[in-house]
């Protein structure tokens, strides 16, 4: 079995040339039935984003990595009637452990454009579904994928790759969990209603705050945006009155001066016994006067300082990134030892066929001396024996399975005992 892809990525082309080979999404299940044809290619999977197109494919046919390779050439040129010379320009090409090497990076957002990310994890995996769904995907595609979104979650397990905020609405939340120990029943107040502050909130209410406050100078926006987000409006000129109940206010308008002032911080300061405060200024001109940054307790970043904490964090992603590439590379090596072993499945299936034929054997055995019974007590022994022979194996087939993903030595031994027909010629 063989496995190739080729792709577009944001690397390799700009969206001019990305947006030409995408699969709409009313196409694919066409896309996908002309690719998995049954005849050059068995099985397919199609990744269609923003970033990228990618078409993985895998094949039991005798055919080298670039033969395959050419075929999907062939498909995208003529289902998207692009020229070839674009494909031979923008697209990269992987066969086999470089393939499995690729799709493993993919998945698990080291080749983003922001390192880390968790969007691309759930995008294969729709794309996986939808391939599943239009029945595209055998037992290799199915290993190859399960065993990405495994990869995935490992390397977001074993390495900070993910844990270091890179947008600026990311930012607030972080800086907002290290001045708060916690943010459960935190109230968080919205000054101005810009994008990156109604994302903020959102993360923030996501993190454990339950209340927000929206202060708007177009008061009807600001119930609008209170009905989305089940939030509060406040009339913009009632603002300082409410500042004292919020443990964060993300301050975001057109204004060209400073709306918040140290006098009122001071202020809410008072009203809230010192409880500290936490001010992020997203607004361009800045909205909130630094020197409020000279008082106890009240904490102010602007959109500059959240900018350099998301770079400095992207620079962390980037290091975790290379531990990162270490479990790829391993684990794109044990997938394709494991795969070259052949179908587990096979050896699972006889274990448990010979399992239930010497049970059987034996009920057949035993059943002279039961004497007469009745047919519904034939059925109860039967179904009898079929949960003994189940809860017996059960346990070594979960075993079989791990062994499928490279964790056990034995599963060798298992195929030398349980060797499938194919394996007997």
């Amino acid at each position: 079995m063989s496995i190739v892809v080729v792709g577009i990525s944001h690397k390799t082309a700009p969206v001019e040339i990305r947006e030409k080979l995408a699969f709409a999404e009313s196409r694919l299940p066409e896309a996908l039935r002309s690719l998995a044809d049954g005849q050059t290619i068995n099985e397919a999977v199609i990744v269609s984003t923003c970033n990228r197109v990618e078409v993985i494919a895998a094949t039991k046919t005798q055919f080298d990595g670039d033969t395959l390779i050419s075929h999907l050439h062939q498909f995208l040129h003529g289902f998207h009637r692009c020229e070839p010379a674009m494909l031979t320009k923008h697209c990269y090409s992987h066969a086999d452990l470089a393939a499995i090497g690729h799709i493993f990076r993919v998945t698990s957002s080291l080749d983003s454009m922001v390192i880390g990310e968790p969007q691309i994890t759930g995008q294969v995996k729709e794309a996986f579904h939808a391939a599943q769904e239009h029945g595209s995907v055998g037992h290799t595609l199915t290993r190859l994928m399960n065993r990405a979104f495994a990869v995935a979650k490992r390397v977001r397990n074993e390495t900070a790759i993910g844990s270091n905020a890179v947008s600026i609405s990311f930012v607030a939340v972080e800086l907002a969990r290290k001045v708060f120990e916690s943010l459960n029943g935190a109230t968080v107040m919205l000054v101005g209603a810009g994008e990156m502050a109604e994302l903020a909130a959102k993360h923030l209410l996501s993190c454990g705050a339950n209340k927000i406050l929206i202060a708007n100078r177009t008061y009807e926006n600001a119930t609008k945006l209170a009905e989305e987000m089940k939030g509060e409006p406040v009339r913009f000129e009632d603002f300082e009155r409410r500042m004292p109940e919020a443990e964060v206010v993300i301050c975001s308008t057109g204004a060209p001066n400073y709306l918040i002032l140290p006098a009122q911080v001071k202020r809410a300061l008072a009203v809230r016994h010192n409880r500290p405060m936490l001010i992020v200024d997203i607004s361009v001109p800045r909205n909130v006067d630094p020197a409020i940054n000279q008082l106890d307790n009240a904490f102010v970043f602007d959109v500059d300082d959240l900018a350099s904490i998301a770079e400095s964090n992207l620079a962390e992603r980037q290091r975790e990134a290379q531990r990162a590439e270490l479990i790829i590379v391993e684990e794109a090596n044990r997938f394709i030892e494991v795969l070259s072993e052949g179908d587990i499945n096979a050896v699972i299936g006889t274990f448990r066929q010979q399992a239930g034929a010497l049970a059987f054997a034996e009920l057949e055995r035993s059943r002279k001396r039961l004497g007469d019974l009745s047919q519904q007590q034939e059925e109860a022994l039967r179904v009898m024996v079929n949960a003994i022979v189940n809860k017996f194996t059960q346990p070594v087939i979960k075993q079989l399975r791990e062994s499928e993903n490279g964790h056990s030595p034995y599963l060798s031994v298992w195929r030398e005992m349980y060797p499938h027909d194919e394996d007997k010629k």
